[in-house]
């Protein structure tokens, strides 16, 4: 309840009148609203007035003792870099799940690049300018993704022996055009959905991560849409 001495409450009612004239003309929610925000008005600068600077200094001193708790604990965990105790997600998880997307781009980067390299035929030049174009950009996701495995304090993997059992999409190596564009495609839908259900399982956890990957997964859309079209005009 909100305590108000007798002079604020002969205030509070000179303020009350207009509403209260109003109120055959208006809705009974929407009195209440206007009462309440007197209300909370009066509540607000009657504790402002209240407060005396020995209970504002102390309320400035108990956030600064915040500030100080942050830059101690700051300094106690210097070695875990930009990883606080504000950080929300499951690091070793969100370590594992970030290897297996660097695996997939580089598997991305390494189909891309054999496609571009042994794309024939009529319709080739403009899928093989597609495919230099798509490793590039895998190549640059790989990059982001590892850049922050190692600021996470974790360990990119880059080992080829495991590299395709790690990826979620797969290498090919086919030699028609169509089946190489089928194949781009069918890894593209799978980076999509995979990459969804990374970013929902983050959540507020890592915002870092999640808007990186966010990032990755809107260029990943382009892609997957470049490959059906690609597909449409060679049909």
């Amino acid at each position: 309840m909100i305590q108000l001495c007798n002079s604020s409450v002969r205030e509070l009612q000179a303020e009350l009148q207009p509403i209260q004239k109003k109120l055959n003309s208006i809705s009974l929610r929407d009195s209440l609203e206007a009462v309440r925000c007197v209300l909370k008005k009066k509540h607000v600068q009657s504790s402002f007035l209240r407060e005396t600077p020995d209970e504002r200094r102390e309320t400035m001193k108990e956030f600064l003792t915040d500030v100080e708790t942050l830059r101690a604990n700051a300094r106690e965990n210097m070695k875990l870099g930009p990883v606080t105790d504000a950080y929300g997600a499951d690091l070793e998880r969100v370590l594992y799940v970030l290897n297996q997307a660097l695996a997939t781009e580089l598997v991305c980067v390494l189909r891309y690049k054999r496609h571009y390299f042994t794309a024939k035929g009529i319709d080739a030049q403009a899928a093989a300018e597609e495919f230099l174009e798509h490793a590039g950009e895998e190549q640059t996701h790989a990059d982001k993704i590892a850049a922050r495995i190692a600021q996470l304090g974790g360990q990119p993997d880059f080992n080829p022996a495991t590299l395709t059992s790690r990826s979620h999409s797969e290498y090919d190596d086919s030699s028609e055009l169509e089946e190489m564009i089928k194949e781009d495609l069918i890894a593209e839908r799978i980076a999509v959905a995979s990459y969804t259900e990374v970013i929902a399982w983050l959540g507020d956890g890592d915002p870092t991560t999640r808007r990186m990957l966010e990032e990755i997964l809107a260029v990943e859309e382009e892609h997957a849409e470049d490959m059906l079209s690609l597909l449409s005009d060679s049909s």
